[in-house]
């Protein structure tokens, strides 16, 4: 068994993740609310937006917090160009046929980072935030400002975008698009300006998750890109509905699979625990709505 001093270095770890997967799991929800597409590709985008971030900082000489504005705003760019191409046609399908489309995207992205950055040959990369350099002590357990940051932005985007869906005209009609999209149209609404801001603040997210991801975690396209799956297992804990579920599902999934590292005898398993989470989770919550509605039956 490991110390307890390396369990609480890991407990920082799990926050740090936690932070990162809760700021993509309000980003794939709000999407999802404003159109009914679950982005798949959400970890494709980020992944390529970190690479691009990587090249233009290790290899032609940017500053590095301008390369990583460039791989925000790619994030936000290319899924706004894909919401704005494909989203109409998308709008009256099935979520199956929806969700499948984005894994479309995901497959092309893939490729393309394979044949511009290939993992072949030996190629090693990292992308690491100035803030890994400034740290300080908490007990015994070293903390480093990029931890801080992604656990901050986790909860100030979860924080914010709650109170954007509520208290603004915008979330309100990403809100009622949830409900009915048709009956949101006839009201006057302009659907198509609601869902490019949906779409274009989803991908910045992916962008902001793709740079954190990167540093905390590898800068690998792969690795980066099926990370979503713990994203997607804390939007699947809140059925893609509540912000504020999605963000302390996250935050679990994230503890459990850092505490897992260190523990040898199960570290190798530490990748399915977004699996079990969500399993135990939808499992107890459909219990206890069998339960409600056995009660109202009777």
């Amino acid at each position: 068994m490991p110390s307890t001093t390396d369990l609480e270095q890991f407990l920082v770890t799990g926050l740090s993740l936690g932070g990162v997967y809760a700021l993509s799991g309000v980003g794939m929800v709000v999407l999802y609310r404003a159109t009914g597409v679950l982005y798949l590709a959400f970890g494709a985008v980020g992944a390529m937006g970190a690479l691009i971030a990587w090249q233009l900082s290790h290899q032609d000489g940017w500053n590095i917090w301008l390369s990583f504005v460039v791989a925000i705003l790619f994030g936000g760019v290319i899924t706004l160009v894909y919401g704005m191409i494909f989203g109409p046609a998308l709008a009256g399908r099935d979520p199956l046929v929806k969700a499948t489309a984005t894994l479309g995207l995901l497959l092309i992205l893939l490729g393309v980072m394979d044949l511009l950055w290939p993992s072949s040959g030996g190629a090693s990369r990292s992308l690491a935030m100035p803030t890994d350099n400034n740290t300080f002590q908490v007990g015994q357990i070293s903390v480093t400002y990029t931890n801080v940051i992604a656990l901050a932005l986790g909860l100030a985007i979860t924080a914010v975008t709650a109170a954007f869906l509520r208290l603004t005209k915008l979330g309100t009609a990403m809100r009622a698009m949830a409900n009915d999209r048709e009956i949101t149209a006839a009201l006057g609404v302009p659907v198509r300006r609601v869902e490019a801001a949906a779409w274009f603040g989803c991908g910045v997210l992916s962008g902001v998750a793709g740079v954190l991801l990167a540093d905390l975690v590898a800068l690998d396209a792969t690795s980066l890109t099926f990370l979503v799956i713990s994203t997607l297992a804390a939007t699947l804990v809140a059925r893609l509905r509540s912000i504020v579920v999605t963000f302390v599902a996250a935050l679990v999934i994230g503890l459990i699979t850092a505490e897992l590292t260190p523990v040898s005898s199960v570290s190798n398993y530490r990748d399915m625990t977004p699996f079990v989470v969500a399993a135990i989770a939808l499992l107890v919550l459909n219990r206890r709505r069998v339960i409600t509605v056995g009660r109202q039956g009777v």
